[in-house]
C-alpha cells in the first residue's frame, strides 16, 4: 500500500472514532458498561450522598446539572418536596495524553516538508532536521465528578436558603437538558 493511501486511511479511521465519542448518559454508574453516571447512598431517612461522574467528553456544567437532577428525583421518589445541599463539590481529574500524528514522516520520503536548493552546480534536497522528532501531540483530558450531600424536606422550601431547591421545579427545568441512554 502506498504511503499516501495509508495516511488517508489513518486519518479516516481517526475521524470515524472521534465522531463516536459522546458524553456520559444520565443513568446509574456502570449502566450498559458506560464509564460514569450517578450513584447515591442513603445516610439517614431524609439524607443522601449523591455523585455524578462524567467521561472526557462530558462538560462540568453537564455533570453538575445531572447531579442536581438526580437529587431532585430522589427527593420526589422518597415523598419529599424540596432538598438542600449540605455540601457540594466538583472535582476535575486532569491528565495529559500523547496522540500520534499520522502526518509526520513515518511514511518515508513521500511525506514531510522538504526544500530544494541549487548549490555546487546541482539541485539538492534539504529535509527539516526536526521532522520525525515531534511525531506526537499532547492533549489535555479533563473528567469531572460532582458530589453532594443533601437533606430533604416537606412543604415549601425554606425561604432565604440559597442551597435549597424545589425538587419538581428542578426536574421540570433540567430533565430535558441531560443526555439520556439510547
Amino acid at each position: 500500500m502506498k504511503p499516501s493511501i495509508k495516511a488517508c486511511l489513518v486519518v479516516a479511521a481517526a475521524l470515524t472514532l472521534s465522531a463516536c465519542a459522546t458524553s456520559t448518559a444520565y443513568a446509574p454508574a456502570g449502566f450498559n458498561g458506560q464509564r460514569g453516571g450517578y450513584a447515591e447512598q442513603r445516610l439517614e431517612r431524609d439524607r443522601y450522598s449523591i455523585s455524578f461522574s462524567g467521561n472526557s467528553v462530558t462538560s462540568r456544567e453537564q455533570v453538575e446539572m445531572s447531579l442536581l437532577l438526580r437529587a431532585a428525583e430522589l427527593t420526589t421518589e422518597n415523598g419529599y418536596d424540596w432538598f438542600s445541599t449540605v455540601n457540594r463539590a466538583t472535582d476535575r481529574d486532569t491528565r495529559f495524553q500523547s496522540v500520534g500524528d499520522p502526518f509526520y514522516n513515518r511514511y518515508g520520503p513521500y511525506w514531510g516538508p522538504s526544500w530544494r536548493y541549487y548549490g555546487f552546480g546541482r539541485w539538492s534536497r534539504w529535509n527539516d532536521p526536526f521532522w520525525g522528532r515531534s511525531d506526537f501531540d499532547v492533549r489535555q483530558v479533563d473528567r469531572y465528578e460532582a458530589t453532594a450531600e443533601i437533606v430533604m424536606g416537606r412543604g415549601p422550601k425554606p425561604a432565604g436558603d440559597a442551597n435549597a431547591f424545589d425538587a419538581r421545579e428542578v426536574i421540570a427545568n433540567l430533565s430535558g437538558r441531560v443526555t439520556r441512554p439510547q
